[in-house]
């Protein structure tokens, strides 16, 4: 069922288009009916317009007898449009008509004897030159057009030579184009309205199976994936919908791991802690190698404890935007040296041999904070030996390429499945690893290497094991 917030978005997307396509369609008829009609009347207005002129030009009289004989000559032989325009000779004194090409015909009420008294007629004579008049015939109501040019004899105008024809049948047409004009537009309207109607249903649709799939997976159904059925932004939009679907399933999967894993990694040291804590307060053990034997066990439990409730803390602060960095100068070089001397004596008595490659190489000082770099160097050496300690060696180098710090740490053992490296820096990811630790120490150096501006992969080894490789860039 589609929501209400679609239909508004279906029914202005719908108002909006056709009004848009309505206004033009109107502007358009508009404009091409007044073209048309300006095209026609001054068509005919050109042609009324020569008529009067060559009616007037042709004209050879010299007195007001010889022009009525000539005016009744021109329209009993000379003219020949008699079925569609008629010609009027007007008297300029009195503005009647004196002689008219239909007679004593009054059908249309332009006689002889009759008064037109129209603008053209006093135009013509007032300005001496041909005037076109278009409008409403005074006497018949008629909407005409009318043409008049005046007769001049011993430089007077005697009379006025009217070329005058009914727009009725014109009016008629302009009308029948325009009505076509119409239907036109409201074809094209109509086509613009199921083709709107289609495009927006090709979008509010799918975007509406999206967002109920959408909820679905708020409400905890994640991994559901919607199908896709177009190859364009909708088809991007699903994309990311199902990878961020298998993504939040992924991450859920591996928050439960991580539950599951740190409620058992904590119930371990607690369990070992408590045994012998217990145990020593009781009194049943009361030789002095048992009771250190014991308190080492109880130390070396809190402080595996206290290493997790500290990554812990770190990767809380990542996620809440709290972890920062105290940026100072600092000898990398130094940085790892005491990192490794710290780490041999303690790996050698779980015999596996830490080898430093040293170099008589300078190294400038670069801008980090050297207690997160620490924090890296011991988290990487602990899961050498924690991962690789099988083979009992771990070896370290430092090395500079142009302006960065290279950092190898490598050990020996069994190294990371092939399609288990993609994800070993992903927090809480412990893959098929039996070690044990909460699945965060990496994504938590990844996270500080980043912050420096620098990067930190890792992969296996040629010959075995696992490598991890650290850039720093110099001068950051």
């Amino acid at each position: 069922m589609k929501s209400n917030k679609f239909k508004g978005i279906r029914k202005r997307w719908m108002v909006n288009s056709i009004s848009v396509v309505l206004l033009i369609v109107l502007l358009a008829v508009t404009a091409f009916s007044v073209a048309l009609a300006g095209y026609y009347y001054s068509s005919m207005s050109s042609e009324l317009k020569g008529k009067a002129e060559s009616a007037v030009s042709q004209s050879t009289a010299r007195t007001e007898t010889e022009y009525l004989q000539y005016a009744q000559d021109y329209v009993s032989n000379r003219f020949s449009d008699q079925d569609g325009i008629q010609v009027q000779f007007i008297d300029a004194a009195n503005g009647t008509v004196q002689v008219s090409s239909y007679g004593n015909d009054d059908r249309y009420g332009l006689t002889a004897g009759t008064k037109p008294d129209t603008p053209d007629i006093s135009g013509a004579i007032e300005t001496v030159d041909t005037v076109s008049w278009t409008g409403n015939d005074p006497q018949t109501g008629e909407h005409i057009m009318a043409v008049s040019s005046p007769l001049v004899i011993n430089g007077s105008v005697v009379a006025v030579a009217r070329m005058v024809t009914s727009l009725r049948l014109v009016d008629r047409q302009m009308t029948m184009i325009v009505i076509i004009a119409l239907l036109i537009g409201a074809l094209i309207l109509a086509l613009v309205y199921f083709s709107n109607l289609y495009f927006v249903r090709s979008i509010v649709e799918p975007v509406a199976s999206i967002t109920e799939t959408a909820k679905r997976i708020a409400a905890g159904s994640y991994g559901i994936q919607i199908e896709k059925k177009f190859d364009d932004e909708i088809g991007d939009l699903t994309d990311t919908i199902n990878d961020m679907s298998l993504k939040i399933k992924q991450s859920e999967k591996l928050k439960s791991e991580f539950i599951a894993s740190v409620s058992h990694e904590l119930r371990t040291p607690l369990t070992a802690i408590n045994g012998w804590a217990e145990t020593i307060q009781n009194g049943e053990v009361r030789d002095a190698e048992d009771v250190r034997k014991g308190m080492s066990i109880i130390v070396s439990e809190a402080r595996r404890l206290t290493n997790m409730v500290e990554e812990l803390l770190e990767f809380s602060r990542i996620e809440d935007g709290r972890f920062t960095l105290s940026i100072e100068p600092v000898d990398i070089k130094a940085e790892l040296e005491d990192a490794v001397y710290t780490y041999k004596e303690f790996f050698r008595k779980e015999g596996i041999i830490l080898n430093y490659e040293d170099t008589e190489e300078e190294f400038p000082t670069i801008e980090a904070d050297p207690e997160r770099l620490r924090q890296v160097f011991s988290n990487l050496f602990d899961n050498a030996a924690k991962h690789g300690g099988s083979g009992k060696r771990i070896d370290t180098a430092i090395h500079r390429e142009e302006d960065q710090v290279i950092i190898t740490i490598r050990d020996y053992g069994p190294g990371i499945p092939e399609e288990e490296l993609p994800h070993v820096k992903y927090k809480f990811y412990k893959g098929s690893s039996k070690a044990r630790g909460s699945g965060i120490g990496l994504a938590v150096c990844d996270e500080i290497i980043t912050r420096h501006n620098g990067t930190l992969d890792i992969g296996n080894a040629e010959g075995g094991g696992c490598i991890v490789t650290i850039h720093l860039p110099i001068g950051t």
